[in-house]
């Protein structure tokens, strides 16, 4: 699957992409991402061109791409697994994307909610499900 930054200063190709995706609550997912929650899409690998792809070490687990001429969040990066949560927004084809799941959801404020019955994990039980066994 291809996609690219507002302006078109960064481009990707993602293989192997998840189309049912996650909605992340969490405060730096939600300062990042303008003030609702970070839609992402797991990808097992992506290659991403362009001079202006710009990254944020986030953290000691993760980074962000973002192009820094447009200020498009394009891609969150989970180091320990090398695993890529890509913005559905920046892909060609939002067609095949479903929401499937809410993260964090006690830190996600009153002012918007998504409509839906799927999943609503707390941060806890978000640290609970997705931390990896001996972690």
């Amino acid at each position: 699957m291809t996609g690219r930054c507002l302006c078109g200063a960064v481009t990707f190709t993602a293989e192997r992409v998840e189309t049912d995706h996650h909605a992340c609550h969490c405060g730096m997912c939600r300062r990042w991402s303008g003030g609702a929650a970070f839609l992402g899409a797991k990808a097992e690998s992506a290659t991403f061109t362009g001079s202006q792809l710009g990254v944020f070490e986030s953290s000691a687990w993760a980074s962000r791409g973002f192009c820094k001429a447009c200020g498009t969040a394009m891609y969150y990066l989970l180091k320990p697994t090398h695993t890529y949560f890509i913005s559905v927004g920046a892909f060609d084809d939002p067609a095949p994307f479903r929401l499937v799941r809410e993260i964090f959801i006690d830190n996600k404020p009153s002012g918007y909610a998504f409509a839906g019955d799927h999943p609503r994990w707390t941060e806890a039980e978000t640290f609970e499900r997705l931390t990896p066994p001996g972690e």
